[in-house]
């Protein structure tokens, strides 16, 4: 069995090495991310992660794995930020409050089964200074990530507290994934 990575997300094939996987093949899904009306977090992030999953075409003996990961700040989804004012709003709003990153993991297995797993990590950020929001938006880190973040770089030093997967803030719940893969009958390394 081999395994096909839906994503291009660079931190997700890294975070897949710790795990000991190397995905033998990679692939772009087509899929539009726009929330549906009304949608929230949790429903958003599973629907995205699956329809990644389905969107890349599978051959005989492959395991296809993606991932979606969004921050939730009550019912509002925090996308990717897509330029610099957005970023400083998104911190704006997180700036001393606390919200959620929700990142969910599908595989479908070399028979066609489709399995999913969700990570709810809380996080609460310090409150921002204008400088230190301004200071992190110059840095361009938090361009097209979701919630205008990588916990993975200087945003780190923003999180007061964290509760649940680190990884999965990063983009690829670990545990979560692992218990997929194996449930998929992949051999992990």
């Amino acid at each position: 069995m081999t395994l096909v990575l839906a994503s291009t997300s660079p931190r997700r094939a890294d975070l897949l090495a710790r795990l000991g996987v190397v995905p033998t093949r990679i692939a772009a899904p087509d899929v539009d991310e726009a929330p549906l009306k009304a949608e929230p977090p949790r429903a958003y992030v599973e629907r995205v992660a699956r329809a990644k999953a389905l969107a890349v075409a599978r051959a005989p003996g492959e395991v296809v794995l993606a991932g979606d990961t969004t921050i939730a700040l009550g019912r509002r989804i925090l996308g990717k930020a897509e330029d610099d004012a957005t970023v400083r709003a998104m911190l704006g709003m997180l700036s001393g409050r606390r919200h959620h990153c929700l990142s969910a993991v599908c595989v479908i297995a070399a028979d066609g089964t489709v399995r999913h797993r969700l990570s709810d990590t809380i996080l609460a950020f310090k409150p921002l200074s204008s400088a230190e929001i301004e200071a992190y938006v110059a840095s361009g880190e938090g361009l097209g990530k979701a919630g205008g973040y990588a916990i993975q770089g200087r945003a780190e030093a923003f999180v007061r507290f964290l509760s649940g997967s680190h990884s999965g803030v990063i983009g690829l719940p670990l545990f979560e994934t692992r218990a997929l893969l194996l449930a998929a009958g992949l051999a992990l390394g």
